[in-house]
């Protein structure tokens, strides 16, 4: 009886750790160079509608006339981010994504800032392993500059995260965190 093997890219996004030696790991290496191909175009253009061409080529999926994402932009692989409408991203951005990365509609992301959906285990033994886990961006969230966001987690609607913020916890909606790690500061009325 022969076995379905999952695609590495579908096993990421399911969470599974996948060491550097897996048979199928070449095939991110690959991906990953085939986007920064496209993101060399990127950053090297000025033109708004052609930024959005490029970014729905990397995404694989259309990005909304409504959102707009200022160069330079990092990405590695690119196929497992989804942004909304009205999404704004500024300069210096870098995203990690082959954990799965969903920025929902009019959500702000300052300059520096970092979504990094993959890690490696703290074992030194194990750590030639990718580990992943989805970041969700909610609705109306603003990502204050240079903050990270950690593996797993999800940043609440309305939800605003202080600059220079480590994110390593879920957001709740409606509420301030800052700080590294990030902590409560306040509810939003």
């Amino acid at each position: 009886m022969k076995t379905q093997h999952t695609d590495i890219f579908q096993r990421l996004l399911n969470g599974e750790e996948v060491s550097f030696t897996d048979a199928d790991y070449s095939k991110i290496v690959k991906a990953c160079n085939d986007t920064r191909i496209l993101l060399i175009q990127l950053n090297n253009e000025a033109d708004s509608d052609e930024i959005r061409k490029l970014l729905s080529k990397i995404f694989a999926s259309e990005v909304d006339a409504t959102t707009m994402v200022f160069p330079p932009f990092q990405i590695n692989y690119g196929q497992n981010t989804k942004i909304g409408k009205n999404v704004f991203i500024n300069f210096d951005c870098t995203f990690l994504d082959l954990g799965g990365i969903t920025i929902e509609d009019n959500v702000m992301i300052a300059p520096k800032v970092s979504l990094l959906s993959e890690g490696h285990p703290i074992s030194v033994n194990h750590r030639q392993k990718l580990t992943v886990g989805k970041i969700h961006i909610k609705k109306n969230a603003w990502i204050g500059a240079n903050v990270t966001i950690l593996p797993g987690v999800t940043i609440g609607e309305n939800a605003v995260v202080a600059a220079g913020a480590v994110v390593s916890k879920d957001v709740a909606a409606n509420t301030v965190v800052g700080g590294v790690p990030a902590k409560f500061i306040k509810t939003i009325d």
